[in-house]
């Protein structure tokens, strides 16, 4: 297109002067149709999510010193130590704004930050403990009051958090929240079976307790006990004398074929020996075997 007469059209801004340019003749044209900024446009909702970033910063500034104010009453009351006290008061939540701005970096970059935001959930819990710590347990009311500031602050922190970074990248990430509340669901669904298995059990005390009997033993099997094969060894042959034979005769007979006989040392070892084979007691057999030895009747 050459500069000229371009009709009465209203013609083309100009970018950077923000006005029309008019030839000779008095009609409008452009000398540049390229005159563009280097800048991107803000893509829709930026302004509304910055705006909510500063309120953020607004609400932490003033719930901190909520929770602050409630840590030191308990923890000065412990110490009594002004110094040391506020140190520790502020510990957890100066930890969580140090955690929400590394996880608000991370999502303006969109990239993940689940173990920071777990770990601002993990500030707060630590700092609604200490607040409970020093309000008084027996008031509801005095409970809700000490806790509420850093159980919000979390949750707030962490929206913005998850909106920046689907902002940034159009998806959605999952909470740290989340796996406290599947929890949270799982141990309800535990107390209805308890509360409905109790009114079973007594509503109807046997049939109850027997299912819950083969439950258990089904849920709980006996291993298989292994056959193991025992050999049981042949019984020691004994020594079958002659019929008509004393048990003394048994015995000599049996000490005459012995390796040892005639030795006097060992006639107490060899009668403890022979004794069962002849049924006679060691020291009945201990007895003939020294007369056998020494030659004497006995």
């Amino acid at each position: 297109m050459t500069p000229g007469n371009h009709g009465p059209g209203p013609g083309l801004w100009d970018i950077h002067s923000g006005r029309l340019h008019r030839g000779e003749d008095g009609d409008q044209i452009t000398t540049t149709v390229c005159a563009h900024t280097d800048a991107e446009p803000r893509p829709p909702g930026s302004v509304l999510i910055g705006f909510a970033g500063w309120l953020l910063v607004i609400l932490a500034a003033g719930l901190f010193l909520v929770s602050f104010t409630g840590q030191y009453s308990y923890i000065f009351a412990a110490r009594h130590q002004s110094l040391p006290a506020m140190i520790e008061s502020a510990m957890f939540d100066a930890g969580m704004i140090i955690f929400a701005l590394l996880a608000l970096g991370l999502a303006r970059a969109g990239k993940p930050a689940r173990t920071e935001r777990a770990l601002i959930v993990a500030c707060a819990f630590g700092s609604a403990a200490m607040n409970y710590a020093a309000a008084d347990d027996a008031s509801p009311r005095s409970v809700i009051a000490y806790t509420a500031a850093p159980v919000f602050l979390a949750i707030v922190v962490d929206r913005v958090i998850a909106v920046i970074r689907r902002h940034v990248l159009a998806d959605a990430e999952p909470s740290p929240w989340a796996p406290l509340g599947r929890l949270a669901a799982g141990l309800a669904r535990l107390c209805v079976i308890i509360a409905l298995y109790t009114l079973r059990l007594f509503l109807d005390a046997a049939n109850t307790g027997r299912g819950l009997r083969l439950m258990v033993l089904n849920a709980a099997p006996v291993p298989q006990a292994r056959r193991v094969r025992v050999i049981t060894p042949p019984p020691q042959a004994r020594f079958q004398p002659p019929n008509g034979t004393t048990k003394k005769a048994q015995l000599l007979t049996l000490y005459r074929q012995h390796r040892d006989y005639g030795d006097r040392a060992k006639v107490s070892q060899v009668a403890g020996e022979l004794a069962p084979k002849a049924d006679l007691q060691p020291g009945t057999a201990r007895t003939y075997l020294y007369a056998e030895v020494d030659g004497q009747p006995s």
